[in-house]
């Protein structure tokens, strides 16, 4: 199963014991930790590519190397575990990319990460879409509590890209809501990574990324462009 990662290991990594919130279970050995880890990863990895309806724990517990007992003393049912899964998924990939999210306060740390993303689907062969995205679809309607966590990730998800996007509008640079732009560029992302899945062809997700960037850099060029007389402006130095 480790070609069906959607992370990239040496640019995302998973902190293990973490959770959405940041914060680890309480009172583990770190021994404990890592079993809890290591049921947690084999979890993720076989709802990626199984769905959760179609992962038994006992799936999990073969995948982790590990006994009954062991899964139900960290998990009290498989909802629980879910919860877990999707706390891992949120820190692999959003987490993952924060290096990155602190250069989206230009257009070229924007496309860099466009490049990147368009990149890896590549390297997947466009494979399984995003696991969050997923993972969101098929829980939505039968999982309250889970659909409220994949959602609390998109909106880190989204934080991150509006962080950058903010900076731009502080210094003047940008003449559009930083709030509906990285609300908007979500979207785009998400929308061209199911596509992509859908038609094994990176195109949907390099055009979605470029038409939001292409509206962003006219939003920028809009506001860097200083009137002159006459009515006409003069070109950005």
């Amino acid at each position: 199963m480790e070609d069906q990662k959607w992370i990239v290991k040496s640019i995302f990594c998973y902190r293990p014991g973490m959770t959405a919130a940041g914060t680890a279970p309480a009172k583990l050995t770190p021994r404990g930790r890592e079993t809890r880890r290591r049921i947690v990863a084999a979890a993720a990895e076989l709802m990626f590519k199984d769905g959760v309806a179609g992962t038994t724990l006992e799936d999990v517990k073969d995948a982790a190397g590990v006994s009954s007992s062991q899964i139900y003393h960290y998990f009290a049912d498989k909802k629980a575990l879910v919860l877990a899964v999707i706390d891992h998924q949120s820190e692999t990939i959003v987490g993952g990319q924060e290096p990155m999210f602190d250069r989206l306060d230009t257009l070229e740390g924007l496309r860099a990460w466009r490049d990147f993303l368009v990149e890896h689907q590549r390297q997947l062969q466009c494979v399984g879409g995003c696991p969050i995205g997923s993972l969101g679809s098929e829980l939505a309607e039968i999982d309250d509590r889970a659909r409220a966590t994949v959602a609390a990730t998109f909106d880190r998800w989204e934080a991150g890209i509006r962080n950058g996007l903010h900076q731009m509008h502080e210094r003047r640079q940008l003449a559009a809501d930083p709030d509906d732009l990285a609300v908007a560029t979500l979207a785009a992302l998400q929308g061209g990574l199911l596509l992509t899945q859908m038609q094994r062809n990176t195109r949907p997700l390099e055009k979605s990324l470029d038409a939001m960037l292409a509206h962003i850099q006219s939003c920028i060029t809009a506001t860097t462009q200083s009137p002159t007389r006459g009515g006409r402006r003069a070109r950005p130095s």
